[in-house]
């Protein structure tokens, strides 16, 4: 009997094992979102503007822990399930062990390189002298977690590849619930600030990894061995090149985080509202539209199992059922976060602090509007692309995450605010959507008029 029949993957309905993965998945990245959510609000209401400012001014850090992370949890995923698509049982451990091992070394790296070179990096992510401080305070600690939240990251990936995403979503709620009641204590009862949130941040996350590490320890599907953690450059290097369309997107989304920080804190300087209110009310409003991206993420890595078993096994119509369901799922969450973003931005922007000036208020009234003008099309690209990265596309999965950012947003920010002042980077968040949605139907269409062909016996 072989593989196909046996795994649920290549049999189940799609629909049913939509639910099954993309539900645990969405609860997943949800629980992840709320770890930043969670520190400004706290910050926000007993910090103050100057530490949500700083919170923002940090979170390129974050971002680039999650680059790695999905760069060897989501590469390391899809080669799994694409090798126990294929019946290559012998060789699908390998692609698990090379890539927790790479995620808990290059987590060492990057929490070393935060502590040693500290105050140039955030000066260089766009700290003004207010806020720096806090942004110092804050990281010193955070840093310390990388390793751990990098490991969690990834490595919930790889527990939902071996069919446990129920697991995986245990792995990060139990976190965040902690880092939540912690954040409580520490900073509205003992009085800590920063310093309190961030404590609480690494201990959720420390936690969060010890799940994670268990469950690799009684791995289901293969047996785990010594030797599969041992790194091999062919393992890690194919891992790698199906994971870099995430990975690439979240690089692109550091970059887009530094120019945007450093455009508003100079355009705001020459701006009513100043240097210091356009960080702060940029850190929230990106954030919370995280918590949409979140979801719609979750629901792509949901179909990444279903999408990567059947295109290894030849099931071409499944994988498209899975892609297709993908993006009606994501569709309607964006129309109702379309709806939030135009007609409740000053309500949401309040649960940070109320006692903020009305500049304060106008501004992100305007960055919720304008911004995310066309969020309500913004998850066709995170669908398609993770689609690519499932069926084994790098490069076009990659190409897809560097659109919207890297070769439209950045450009369009470092050329509006020269003609519409600070209001121009607001303008280039629609705008690179638009371009961006155009280019990803494009390729989606060419797709799968190739897959068809395959479908008949012909050659992509």
């Amino acid at each position: 009997m072989n593989t196909e029949i046996k795994n649920p993957l290549g049999t189940e309905p799609v629909s049913k094992l939509m639910l099954k993965f993309a539900i645990p998945s969405i609860i997943g990245m949800l629980v992840a979102a709320l770890y930043n959510i969670v520190d400004q609000l706290f910050i926000g209401n007993y910090v103050g503007a100057e530490g949500n400012g700083a919170t923002n001014i940090a979170f390129p850090f974050t971002t680039a822990c999650l680059s790695i992370s999905l760069l060897f949890g989501i590469g390391g995923a899809s080669c799994f399930n694409l090798s126990m698509g294929r019946e290559e049982k012998d060789k699908a451990p390998y692609f698990v062990g090379n890539s927790l091992t790479m995620l808990v070394l290059f987590g060492t790296v990057i929490s070393l390189s935060a502590e040693l070179f500290l105050t140039p990096l955030l000066r260089a992510f766009g700290a003004s002298d207010n806020i720096l401080p806090f942004a110092q305070e804050y990281v010193r600690v955070t840093a310390i977690g990388f390793p751990f939240l990098m490991f969690t990251t990834g490595g919930c990936h790889l527990v939902r590849a071996d069919g446990s995403p129920r697991m995986a979503m245990l792995c990060n709620i139990t976190g965040a619930v902690i880092n939540t009641i912690l954040d409580a204590v520490f900073v509205i009862i003992l009085d800590l600030g920063m310093f309190g949130a961030a404590f609480a941040t690494i201990i959720g996350q420390i936690i969060s990894a010890v799940i994670v590490f268990v469950y690799i320890l009684h791995y289901k599907t293969v047996k785990l061995e010594k030797k599969h953690f041992k790194p091999q450059l062919k393992y890690i290097s194919q891992a790698a090149a199906v994971g870099m369309g995430s990975f690439f997107n979240q690089v692109a989304m550091l970059v887009v985080q530094i120019v945007l920080n450093n455009s508003l804190k100079h355009y705001g300087a020459g701006s009513i509202y100043g240097e210091d209110i356009p960080l702060a009310v940029a850190g929230i409003v990106l954030k919370v539209g995280q918590i949409f991206f979140s979801i719609v993420i979750g629901i792509a890595q949901g179909t990444q199992p279903i999408e990567s078993f059947n295109y290894g096994a030849k099931n071409y119509a499944r994988v498209r059922e899975a892609y297709k369901l993908a993006l009606v799922a994501s569709g309607a969450i964006s129309v109702v976060a379309f709806l939030l973003f135009q007609l409740m931005p000053r309500q949401i922007l309040s649960l940070f602090g109320k006692d903020n000036s009305e500049a304060y208020f106008d501004f992100g009234t305007s960055y919720f509007r304008v911004y995310f003008f066309f969020i309500c099309l913004n998850f066709i690209q995170p669908v398609t692309a993770t689609f690519f990265t499932s069926i084994g596309k790098a490069f076009k999965g990659a190409f897809l995450s560097l659109t919207r950012q890297l070769l439209f947003l950045i450009p369009l920010m470092l050329i509006l605010p020269k003609f519409f002042g600070i209001d121009g980077i607001l303008y280039s968040g629609p705008i690179a959507d638009f371009i961006a949605i155009i280019a990803t139907v494009i390729m989606a269409a060419f797709e799968f008029k190739d897959m068809r062909r395959l479908e008949k016996g012909g050659t992509a």
